[in-house]
Formats: structure tokens, C-alpha cells, sequence
């Protein structure tokens, strides 16, 4: 295999030297499937013991230094698990930022293999969006050719400045590693934080805040008998062959969710209304969330936020569904909760112990200043039909690629040094999807509003302006989006890790 065919195509071609997979076939077979469940190998803990962690919060400066280092700690109770971590804790520290207040992020690279940065909704400059091949080179790493695929990266040594504007509304952002071909594993050992971003207008609208506010990084994993954090990687090291073992090419599916780094957690709270800020960053696994008594009662999910921002009014749900590297911003009123009582949020995609998420223990009575507005936010974009300069018409696919399997759009693997599509600064587009199996289809630099799904209405929870859409096997859905913000090349992709990493990028170049 030469080199090119190891780094050039998004790590389809290492799937079959080492899986052994010669077609697609075994994804056409299982046309809905999206993923396979990886089972642990060290006995796991009853639900809804484990306190649920709050990460810690950096805040009020202009610069930030983190250090990506590898550590030990113990996220199943007594058992001591290796981690790649931001800051040393998993999940990383939550930075809050405000609106239009340019923050510097200095990420320091202590981890044995390259990494970058992509603070995932970010309304970024494309020298600090994080694109595949502009790694940051821990010390005494030895090039191995990433550069030679990728004439315009631009790599670091040890350290790399990472500047974010935040011209945008306020809202949840994330931050991973988006290191070419091996974001998966390199997710799956740790590397997530959570970034908030607020301004003025929000914080006079009286929604739940202070400790009725709480961030909720859902993530599930599985672990081996020794207490790590098991991949099926081709290449353990993560250094030279990427890919993922068979069956683990559409994705791969944890038996533990984990939320803020904690096994189906359990968190004391009033009797009042709080607001979640949920961000489902999971490699490839789907959730449908409903909050549930214990008495069978169900509890409204009172959608204000979505991947963008704030909603124009809010949209109330029995439950909610969100794919992977979706956000949702959601008020949940304990208030005629008995004391004593406990709601438990659940996942009605998961069976046996994935259907557990989280609980919550209604231990105290409490004032309740909060309220949700009748208006949140009267600034979403009304882009119109009309005003699209060009339709386009994108497939997200298996397809054959060689003698191997690979994730395609438009039926061609990632390319670092290819062009997909050129749009100008200013334009509007409407964008056409189609998949085959589960895509969650995420857009770098702009967010889009859903206007169709299947040649009908969006679904409820499509409201507001989003950067990652859900398509869901064979679905269709329209977006139109206007690329503004900054010149030069980004990224759309389906953020299931493993279709990511097996080819599923496409560049986009704004001129």
C-alpha cells in the first residue's frame, strides 16, 4: 500500500487491508444500521449512583492554555481508565465566552500522536478552524507524510494559537480533535469539551441560569477488562493505519453512557425549572430522550435552543431525538415534582442498559424566578427560496472504493487536495441531501435552516438555525444556508467518527 493510499483517502483502503472486508456488501445487507455495539469486558455499576459531574468552567479572560495530555482516572467507580484529555479531565473544561469578544484558545500537544482543534458551530477564520491536516505535532514527532497529501496544511509544533472571534449568536459549541482519519479514537479516548457563548439579550430573558443551568455531554463508550477505553482500531497506536475493524464500519456503538464523563449519573435538584444544554457527542450513537417518572409519568421537554441558538418561540416535546454532534438547548420544570420524586431521562433507541441516560433526585423545595419568554429571539435569518443563487444535489453513501468499502459523498472519498465545491461570500444556497443509512450531516463556519424533510414539512425538533442535520436512512432533507463570515476552505462531513474517518469529507472553498 503506498502512501498515498494510506493517508489520501480517508483511511477507506486500511478498513480492507487489515478487516479483510472486500465490498460493501455487508452494509447493504443491514441497509438501516449505524453501527455495531462493542461490548465491555470489566463488570459495570448500577445506574443512577454515580453523582453527575459538573466540568469545570474557565471564564472572563481573552486567552485560555490548555494542555492535551494523557491521564489516569476513574470514570467507572474503582476502576482506573488511561484517558487523552483537555486539561486532564474528561470532559474537558467548559469555556464561556461572550458574543463578539474574540477569545484565544493556546492548545499544547503532550499526547504521543498529532491532533487538531475544531471548536465544532464556531464561526471561525480557516487558520482556526481545525482542518484535518493543520495538525499540531507533539515533540519529536517524525513526519510521516501527512504533509505531502495536503500542500496548503499548515502544521505546529507542540503548540498551536487558536483564535476565535464568536460573531455569532449565543449558543453551545464544542470543541474535539478533528485530526484527519483518526477522529474517532481519538474522541473515544477523551478529547471533547463543551464552549458556551452568551450575550446580553439572553441573559435578560429570565431562563433558568446559576446551578439550575447544567451543560450535559452524553457519550457512550465501552471498556475493556482492564479498565480501558476499548477501540477496535486497526492501529492501536493510532500512528500510521487508520481505520476500524469489521463490524465496526458503520460506526461504533458504546454499552456505557457516560454523561460529563459519568456512568448513568444521578443529580440532586430543586423543585423548579432547569435548563439543559444537551450536546449528544457520541461516535455513531442515535437517541430518542424522554424524561420519565418513576410512576410512568412523562415530563415536556420545552425545546428554546437548537445547534445555532435560540428559537424565534418554543416547541414543547414528549420526546426528543439527537444524532450525533447535535445540540439541544431544553427547560425541564421539577415543579410539581414531589419531593422525593426522581425523573429519569431515558433513551428510547437504546435496549437494556443504553436505555439508561441520567436521573434526577427532586430533594428540595425552591423559589422559582425563572420564566420562558413568549419571544426568545427575534434575529433567526429568513432566508427564502427565492433568494438562493443555486440548488445542489448531495448523496451521502457506502460505495466501493478499489477492492474496499468506504463512506462517500457524491460518490467519492475525502481528499485533501480537491476542491468539491466553490461558493462565493454572500451566497445563498439551498442544499439537496439524500443518504442511504444514518448520516448526521454536520456544515463547518455556517449554520442552515431545514425547509423540507422527504419532500414534506420539517419535524418539530428541526426548528431553529442548526449546523448539524440528522438524515435518517433514505431520507431527503433541503437546507439553505447563506456562507458568510470568512473566505477560504472548510469542511462538510457526516459526523458519525468512523464514516468520518473511513472518507466521508467533502472541502468546501469560499471565495
Amino acid at each position: 500500500m503506498s502512501r498515498r493510499q494510506l493517508f489520501g483517502i480517508g483511511g477507506a483502503l486500511g478498513v480492507v487491508a487489515a478487516g479483510g472486508l472486500s465490498s460493501a456488501a455487508a452494509l447493504s445487507r443491514r441497509p438501516a444500521m449505524t453501527g455495531a455495539v462493542l461490548r465491555s469486558g470489566v463488570p459495570l455499576p448500577p445506574a443512577y449512583q454515580v453523582p453527575l459531574p459538573v466540568p469545570r468552567v474557565l471564564s472572563g479572560a481573552d486567552r485560555y492554555d490548555i494542555v492535551q495530555r494523557e491521564v489516569t482516572a476513574e470514570i467507572l467507580p474503582g476502576v482506573p481508565t488511561r484517558l487523552w484529555t483537555y486539561g486532564g479531565t474528561f470532559p474537558g473544561p467548559t469555556i464561556e465566552s461572550r458574543c463578539g469578544r474574540t477569545v484565544e484558545v493556546a492548545h499544547r500537544n503532550e499526547l504521543p500522536v498529532p491532533s487538531v482543534v475544531h471548536l465544532h458551530g464556531g464561526r471561525t477564520p480557516p487558520s482556526s478552524d481545525g482542518y484535518p491536516t493543520d495538525l499540531v505535532l507533539p515533540a519529536g514527532w517524525q513526519d510521516m507524510g501527512h504533509g505531502m497529501r495536503d500542500p496548503r496544511a499548515v502544521t505546529s509544533e507542540l503548540t498551536r494559537l487558536y483564535t476565535y472571534p464568536l460573531d455569532q449568536r449565543p449558543t453551545l459549541l464544542w470543541y474535539h480533535d478533528h485530526r484527519m482519519d483518526f477522529t474517532g479514537p481519538a474522541v473515544w479516548r477523551g478529547l471533547a469539551g463543551m464552549h458556551l457563548v452568551r450575550d446580553d439579550a439572553e441573559d435578560a430573558l429570565g431562563l433558568p441560569s446559576g446551578v439550575h443551568e447544567l451543560p450535559l455531554m452524553i457519550a457512550d463508550r465501552a471498556f475493556a477488562a482492564d479498565g480501558s477505553l476499548a477501540y477496535p482500531s486497526i492501529d492501536p497506536s493510532l500512528m500510521m493505519q487508520p481505520g476500524v475493524k469489521e463490524p465496526y464500519i458503520a460506526g461504533l456503538l458504546g454499552d456505557v453512557v457516560l454523561v460529563n464523563g459519568a456512568p448513568w449519573p444521578v443529580h440532586e435538584v430543586d423543585a423548579v425549572r432547569y435548563r439543559l444544554r444537551i450536546l449528544n457527542a457520541s461516535n455513531a450513537r442515535h437517541y430518542d430522550l424522554e424524561a420519565v417518572l418513576d410512576d410512568g409519568r412523562r415530563l415536556d421537554l420545552v425545546q428554546i435552543g437548537a445547534d445555532q441558538g435560540l428559537l424565534h418561540t418554543s416547541v414543547t416535546h414528549r420526546n426528543l431525538p439527537i444524532a450525533p454532534a447535535e445540540r439541544y438547548d431544553v427547560i425541564l420544570d421539577f415543579g410539581k415534582v414531589p419531593i422525593g420524586g426522581r425523573v429519569r431521562i431515558v433513551n428510547r433507541l437504546g435496549s437494556g442498559r443504553t436505555r439508561d441516560v441520567l436521573a434526577f433526585h427532586v430533594v428540595r423545595k425552591a423559589a422559582d424566578p425563572s420564566r420562558i419568554p413568549e419571544v426568545l429571539s427575534e434575529d433567526l435569518p429568513e432566508w427564502k427560496r427565492s433568494d438562493a443563487v443555486r440548488v445542489r444535489d448531495i448523496s451521502f453513501r457506502a460505495g466501493q472504493l478499489g477492492h474496499g468499502h468506504g463512506w462517500l459523498i457524491g460518490g467519492q472519498p475525502f481528499a485533501p487536495d480537491r476542491t468539491d465545491i466553490t461558493t462565493r461570500l454572500g451566497d445563498v444556497e439551498v442544499w439537496r441531501l439524500v443518504a442511504d443509512v444514518h448520516h448526521p450531516v454536520h456544515l463547518h463556519l455556517v449554520g442552515f435552516r431545514i425547509l423540507s424533510r422527504g419532500g414534506g414539512d420539517p419535524l418539530p425538533h428541526d426548528a431553529g438555525l442548526k449546523d448539524t442535520v440528522s438524515l435518517r436512512p433514505g431520507e431527503s432533507a433541503e437546507l439553505i444556508t447563506r456562507f458568510d463570515g470568512y473566505r477560504g476552505r472548510y469542511l462538510f462531513h457526516c459526523h458519525n467518527a468512523e464514516h468520518e474517518d473511513m472518507g466521508m469529507m467533502a472541502n468546501l472553498e469560499v471565495t
